[in-house]
C-alpha cells in the first residue's frame, strides 16, 4: 500500500466553518436571520420524483461479467458440490456497483414494488371510465324439461284428470348487457390522488434503494481491501518474527543470548501467527458478504483487485453539501408525499357520507323454442319460439344519510396524520444534516489519521531495522526488537483502518448528499520491474496443522485441568 496519500488543500481548520462571518456576529451583535422558505413551497405540495439527480443503474452486465449474473431467483441447492467454490473472480470498484445494480434482489424488488404502483395508479384512474359487464343465465343456451299435475280435491277418480297434466321442454339462451357509469363520486379524485402519490413514493423509494446498494457495495469493497491489507501485514509480520527467532536462536546456540530472549522471539510470532490468523478469516467473511449482496453464483467468490488506497478529495464545503443534501435527498420528498397521501385519504373517507350518482343503462335479451303446460297426450311443437328484448335506462342515487360519525372521525385521523408527517419531516431534515456533518467532520479526522499513521509507519520501520542492528551487534535484548516489530504491526494496522475509514465516509458523503463532486486521486506511478528485496526476510510461512479445540487446550503444569486465566 502507497504510504503517501493525495490530499489538495484540505483544513480541518478552514472547512469547520462558514467562509463569510456577518459584522454583526463579530461585534457582539446578532445578525438578522435568513428567511427559510416552506418545503412545500420549494418542493411543492405533491414533488415528482426525480431521476435524473441520480446516474441511472445498470440494467445489463458487461461481456466480461455476464458469467457473474445472478442464479434464479427460485434456485435452491441440494448438493455440497453445487455450493462448493470452484473460482476466486478480482474485481474492481466499478465492476462491483455495476453487479450490485444488476443482480441485487432486493433492488430488484424494489423495482417491482415500482411496476406494483403503476399498476395500481391504472386500477384507480379507471374510475373515470364506464363499465360494461355482459351476463347470461345459468346456461347458455339451456335446455329445460318440466312435468307438472294438478290434482283437485273434489275429484271423483283416484288420480288427477289427464287434462290436470301437462309437460314441457324449451331450448333458450339469454343474455343481458348493463352499463354503469358514474357522473358523481366523491371518493374518485381522492383515491386517484392517493395512488399517484403512492406510485411518485414507490420511485423515490427506488432511488433511496439504489443510493443504498450502492453504498453497501462501496463499503463491503472497502472493507474487504481492509481484510485483504490485514492478511498482508500478518504475513509480514510473521515474517519479521520468524527473522528474529531465527536471530535469536543462533544468538543463544553461539552462547551470547538468554534462553528469556528466544521465548520472547517465540511469543511474538504466536502473537503473529493469531493476527494472521484473524485476517484469513475476516477475509473469508468480507468476501462472502461482498458476494451475497452482488448475488453471485454459489460456486463464486469476489475477491479485491484493487490495493486499498484513497480514493480521492470531496470539493464541497460543509454549508454546500448540507444544502444539497436537502435538494438531492428523496427522503423529504417521501414525507410530503405522505402527507399529501393522508389528505387524499381524508377527502376519501368524507366522500363516504357524500351523495353519489351515476347512470345505469340494462339491455336484456332471450330466445327460446318449444313451449309449457301442453298436455301430456298432445306432442310438444320444438318449432315454435318466443323471442324477447327489453332496455331500461335511468339514476341511481347513493346516499349514506347517518354513520353514527365513523366518516368524520375518520376524516380527523387522517388529518392528525398529515400533522405527524409534518413532525417527521423536521425529524428527518435534522437528521439529514446531522448525517452530513457527521460524514463532513470524520472525513476530515480520517484525513489527519492518513497522515500521523503514515509517519508513524515510516519510523516504526526504521525503529525496527535500527533495533535488528543493535541486536545483532549485542548492544540491545530481544525485548527492543519485539516491542519495535509490535509497534510497526500497530502502525500499519492503523493506517489500513484510516484509509478504508476514509473511503468509507467518502463514499457516505456521497450518498447522504447526493453529489459526486470528488477529485480523484492520480494512480501512483510503479516502476515496470519488481524492486529487489532483502532475501533474509523473504521467510516462507509454512502452514500450521489445524488442531481440534479439545487437543490445543492449555492445561495447568501439573496437567489436571485447563490453565487458569
Amino acid at each position: 500500500m502507497a504510504l503517501v496519500p493525495c490530499f489538495q488543500g484540505v483544513s480541518l481548520a478552514q472547512d469547520a466553518v462558514p467562509a463569510a462571518v456577518p459584522a454583526e456576529a463579530v461585534l457582539g451583535r446578532p445578525a438578522q436571520p435568513v428567511p427559510i422558505p416552506l418545503a412545500p413551497e420549494v418542493m411543492g405540495n405533491r414533488p415528482k420524483s426525480d431521476p435524473t439527480v441520480l446516474p441511472p443503474a445498470a440494467t445489463e452486465l458487461e461481456p466480461g461479467l455476464k458469467p457473474l449474473a445472478s442464479p434464479p431467483s427460485l434456485a435452491l441447492p441440494t448438493r455440497p458440490a453445487q455450493v462448493k467454490i470452484q473460482q476466486l473472480r478480482p474485481l474492481g470498484l466499478r465492476e462491483v456497483e455495476t453487479l450490485a445494480e444488476t443482480n441485487n434482489p432486493f433492488l430488484k424488488a424494489a423495482a417491482s414494488r415500482v411496476d406494483q404502483a403503476r399498476s395500481n395508479l391504472r386500477a384507480k384512474i379507471s374510475a373515470w371510465y364506464p363499465n360494461i359487464n355482459l351476463s347470461t343465465g345459468s346456461a347458455f343456451p339451456a335446455l329445460t324439461n318440466s312435468y307438472r299435475f294438478r290434482y283437485d280435491a273434489d275429484a271423483t277418480g283416484p288420480l288427477a284428470t289427464p287434462e290436470s297434466r301437462t309437460k314441457g321442454q324449451t331450448l333458450g339462451a339469454n343474455m343481458n348487457i348493463g352499463i354503469s357509469w358514474d357522473l358523481i363520486n366523491p371518493r374518485r379524485v381522492p383515491q386517484i390522488s392517493a395512488a399517484r402519490d403512492e406510485f411518485e413514493r414507490a420511485q423515490n423509494q427506488y432511488l433511496i434503494e439504489l443510493r443504498r446498494k450502492r453504498l453497501e457495495a462501496a463499503t463491503n469493497y472497502f472493507k474487504l481491501q481492509l481484510a485483504d491489507e490485514g492478511v498482508r501485514i500478518g504475513q509480514e509480520s510473521v515474517r519479521a518474527s520468524l527473522v528474529s527467532l531465527k536471530d535469536a536462536r543462533a544468538r543463544f546456540q553461539a552462547g551470547v543470548s538468554t534462553k528469556l530472549e528466544v521465548l520472547q522471539a517465540e511469543t511474538q510470532l504466536a502473537r503473529d501467527q493469531q493476527l494472521l490468523t484473524n485476517s484469513l478469516a475476516e477475509q473469508s467473511v468480507a468476501r462472502r458478504a461482498l458476494a451475497s449482496l452482488l448475488d453471485l453464483p454459489q460456486d463464486v467468490t469476489p475477491t479485491a483487485k484493487e490495493p486499498a488506497r484513497v480514493v480521492g478529495t470531496w470539493t464541497p464545503s460543509l454549508q454546500e453539501s448540507i444544502v444539497a443534501a436537502y435538494a438531492f435527498r428523496e427522503e423529504l420528498d417521501q414525507v410530503i408525499l405522505q402527507i399529501s397521501i393522508a389528505n387524499s385519504n381524508a377527502n376519501d373517507e368524507i366522500g363516504k357520507v357524500q351523495p353519489s350518482l351515476s347512470i345505469v343503462n340494462n339491455f336484456g335479451w332471450d330466445r327460446s323454442n318449444g313451449r309449457n303446460g301442453v298436455p301430456v297426450d298432445l306432442p310438444i311443437n320444438m318449432g315454435s319460439y318466443t323471442y324477447g328484448v327489453d332496455n331500461s335506462i335511468g339514476l341511481n342515487l347513493s346516499w349514506n344519510l347517518f354513520d353514527g360519525g365513523r366518516a368524520a372521525a375518520q376524516y380527523r385521523q387522517q388529518k392528525q396524520a398529515a400533522e405527524e408527517q409534518r413532525f417527521n419531516f423536521a425529524d428527518r431534515r435534522d437528521q439529514i444534516r446531522l448525517e452530513v456533518e457527521t460524514s463532513f467532520y470524520k472525513l476530515l479526522q480520517n484525513n489527519r489519521d492518513i497522515t500521523t499513521t503514515s509517519r508513524a509507519v515510516i519510523s516504526s520501520r526504521e525503529a525496527l531495522r535500527l533495533a535488528r542492528l543493535r541486536f545483532q551487534a549485542g548492544v540491545t535484548t530481544q525485548r527492543e526488537v519485539v516491542d519495535s516489530q509490535r509497534d510497526l504491526t500497530q502502525a500499519e494496522v492503523s493506517y489500513a483502518r484510516a484509509v478504508t475509514d476514509y473511503n468509507l465516509q467518502l463514499a457516505e458523503l456521497r450518498r447522504s448528499t447526493g453529489l459526486d463532486q470528488v477529485a480523484f486521486c492520480q494512480p501512483p506511478t510503479l516502476p515496470s520491474s519488481k524492486p529487489a528485496s532483502d532475501p533474509t526476510t523473504q521467510i516462507p510461512i509454512e502452514p500450521q496443522p489445524l488442531l481440534p479445540a479439545c487437543q490445543s487446550e492449555v492445561r495447568a503444569p501439573d496437567g489436571r485441568g485447563p490453565l487458569s486465566p
